[in-house]
């Protein structure tokens, strides 16, 4: 990336200047309408390449309105028939008022920088033939590929992410970006993808005002940070082998990162962390404050199951006829059509024992709900107490007693293993390894939070481990 970094840059021309880069190969951020054609064309007779999945978390398969078109809750980027990536190119120091005529050039991208009200620096970028790119946002608008909206905080079992501040649920305006960040891929092997902070808009251009937290960098170049902040968390091992969280950081508008501001809008900057890069890795997470997206790469996604596969994994656990332990009768998880709605046939959880009944309404003990609610969150969680909680018959515990629901989003597996446990305390059944794994990793929440939650729906995590498992009792005959 090539960026004028003299003495000169340091005091505005009285005029609009021109600087052509003398470096054009360093990777820099994304993304663009290329008008150039690139010569490598995806084969129809070939499989197209896919670069990765995006996941939004907290939706168990779909929105509850539905996937339409691009506002959906799983995207998949793939190489594009031509290149649209852009590149840094050139930079202008102009006085503030003469801004809006440098970028009166809608086919010209460019990032813009107010210094202060008489001082501005505006970076161009030009095509980059080796690089796809790909927007992120709440706008609707054509530019952006992937929609993306608040996700409510609040899961099932009426656990959600209140905490403290009361900043749970549907917020009633959003806290997301409109264009609120951009992915590079690159077209060739081993097709790596980085993200940056910000999005182009309708006249391809990105503004950071006076009041944005802006700088120059050593060389001589602009960088800054957006007003909520895009996060990213890398896991620090391999996502299906090892599952283990790392560290969030925040990453710049050119891609570097840095450690986390005090509050997600605060003007001073984090530290620069140069040992680590905006490269995202299987099991990376990105967090826009009211969303958070998980990337997982093609390899990753071989280890997790597919519909089909979680379907017969149902029709097993269905096959195995597990039974209520005190009214006999069968219990069978609904079809995956059918997710969000309770069946009579429906096995529940006792979630303090793990014990699998069928719905029954006796054997309340609201007397005991403050005692449980504080042995549910480990003595000192934030979840709120619970009521009506429930004796289990079998081992005589007080708790939550909830639906069971299979988790239908395989991309949040982290295996394709038996569906033997589920999380505390929305009752999300998955793998042994899946509620290990996510139940490790702090996800944001408001502005300076963090918590560990069902990756299905979103609900806080509760309980010493956060998920529990899950005792099913056979046919008697």
């Amino acid at each position: 990336m090539v960026l004028e970094g003299s003495s000169e840059a340091l005091c505005p021309p009285p005029s609009l200047e021109l600087r052509p880069s003398c470096n054009k190969n360093q990777p820099s951020p994304p993304l663009g309408s290329g008008s150039q054609s690139h010569d490598a064309l995806c084969p129809e007779d070939k499989e197209p390449i896919k670069y990765g999945e995006l996941i939004v978390l907290g939706h168990n398969g779909s929105l509850a309105s539905g996937d339409k078109g691009r506002r959906r809750s799983r995207l998949a980027l793939y190489k594009r028939p031509k290149a649209n990536g852009v590149k840094p190119d050139v930079i202008h120091n102009v006085s503030t008022p003469l801004v809006s005529k440098a970028l009166s050039n809608k086919s010209q991208h460019s990032i813009s920088y107010t210094l202060s009200r008489s001082h501005s620096v505006i970076v161009e970028y030009t095509h980059d033939p080796n690089t796809d790119m790909f927007q992120i946002g709440r706008s609707t608008e054509s530019m952006i590929d992937f929609v993306v909206t608040d996700t409510a905080s609040s899961g099932g079992g009426g656990q959600g992410q209140g905490g403290a501040n009361g900043e749970g649920g549907q917020s009633a305006q959003s806290t997301i970006s409109r264009y609120a960040c951009r992915i590079m891929c690159e077209r060739s092997a081993p097709y790596k993808a980085r993200i940056y902070a910000a999005g182009f808009d309708s006249s391809k251009n990105i503004f950071l005002g006076e009041r944005a937290a802006k700088w120059r960098t050593s060389d001589g170049l602009m960088d800054g940070l957006t007003t909520n902040g895009v996060l990213v968390m890398h896991p620090a091992g391999e996502f299906v082998s090892e599952p283990a969280p790392g560290v969030w950081r925040e990453i710049s508008v050119c891609g570097n990162v840095f450690a986390l501001r005090e509050t997600r809008s605060a003007q001073q900057r984090g530290k620069l962390v140069e040992n680590e890069s905006n490269m995202l890795q299987d099991g990376s997470l990105i967090d826009l404050c009211g969303a958070t997206l998980l990337w997982r790469t093609p390899s990753g996604l071989r280890h997790t199951p597919t519909l089909k596969q979680l379907e017969s994994l149902r029709q097993e656990l269905n096959a195995a006829r597990p039974q209520c332990p005190v009214g006999f009768n069968t219990l069978a998880f609904p079809s995956l059509a059918h997710r969000a709605t309770i069946d009579k046939k429906q096995p529940w959880v006792y979630m303090n024992c793990g014990h699998v009944h069928g719905y029954h309404n006796w054997g309340f003990r609201k007397e005991k709900a403050g005692s449980s609610a504080l042995a549910l969150t480990g003595g000192g969680g934030t979840a709120p107490a619970t009521t009506g909680d429930r004796e289990c018959p079998m081992c005589r515990g007080v708790g939550p007693y909830v639906p069971l629901w299979l988790g239908c989003e395989g991309g949040l597996y982290l295996d394709a293993g038996p569906p033997t446990h589920a999380f505390c305390p929305c009752g999300h059944v998955c793998s042994e390894k899946t509620v290990q794994g996510w139940s490790q990793i702090p996800l944001p929440h408001g502005t300076h939070a963090f918590h560990a939650a069902c990756p299905f729906c979103g609900t806080w995590l509760t309980g010493e481990q956060g998920h529990i498992k899950l005792i099913f009792q056979g046919p008697v005959d």
